[in-house]
């Protein structure tokens, strides 16, 4: 059976006599998304390994009033949290003709605190050549069945400037230092009908050095396995997929 390398190189070969020009990280990912190379599991164990983090989440999530939540406030224009950080909630008033609501409509919107919003990093590293990805189960009170596959690293820079008071964001700093492979960086809005002038710092950064998973909600997929669980219902939440979508 042909190594990873060798079908890469048979696949690169292919391409270039079809006068397609392209650059390599991108030729790597289309090839990468035909097949499953992991060298670590199943999409079966992927699934097993999911399903096991939603029904071990230690979260549980009630609804609460406003006046309830501590250190949120509202001072008549905007609900705002009493450090200056993380968001602030407006009230919007739109005016359009062109829209399904015809004349416009009021809502409130979301704005994150400064003009950008955080980081969202994927790490890539290859075993035996093979590129894997590292990605995290990710436990947030809005998700659907409170769990989603996210990035390495998804944080508002409010978090990692540390404004909840709490640990800094894993596996941060290889999206801050500089000596690691940047093979993807670019500033996306993000919805723009919920969030007022937001945008994200997406990136993919590829190491060589080991990488220890500090629990067990993170895990090694390979491209080809990320995309299949795409496909799922609601398993991959929309950060991650962000990225993916240049892959």
């Amino acid at each position: 059976m042909k190594t990873y390398k060798e079908k890469f190189s048979e696949y690169k070969n292919d391409v270039a006599k079809l006068g397609i020009d392209t650059d390599i990280n991108t030729l790597e990912f289309n090839f990468e998304s035909l097949n499953d190379w992991s060298l670590f599991h199943t999409f079966e164990q992927i699934e097993k390994w999911y399903k096991n983090i939603i029904n071990k989440k230690q979260m549980t999530v009630e609804e609460i009033s406003l006046s309830e939540c501590e250190k949120w406030n509202i001072d008549g224009e905007k609900i705002f949290h009493d450090s200056g950080e993380f968001f602030s909630i407006l009230g919007l008033r739109v005016s359009t003709d062109v829209r399904e609501c015809k004349g416009g409509w009021d809502q409130p919107i979301v704005k994150q605190t400064g003009w950008d919003g955080g980081i969202l990093g994927v790490l890539r590293k290859r075993f035996e050549g093979v590129p894997h990805y590292l990605v995290e189960a990710k436990c947030e009170p809005g998700n659907p069945n409170m769990v989603q596959i996210s990035p390495t690293l998804q944080a508002t820079f409010s978090n990692i400037k540390k404004a909840h008071l709490g640990n800094t964001p894993n596996y941060l700093e290889y999206f801050q230092d500089d000596k690691y492979n940047v093979i993807y960086k670019k500033w996306l809005a993000e919805d723009g009908g919920r969030l007022y002038n937001k945008r994200n710092l997406n990136m993919i950064v590829e190491v060589d050095c080991e990488i220890d998973l500090v629990n067990d909600n993170f895990i090694w997929m390979s491209l080809h396995q990320i995309k299949e669980c795409c496909k799922q219902d609601a398993w991959v939440g929309h950060c991650l997929r962000s990225i993916i979508a240049h892959c």
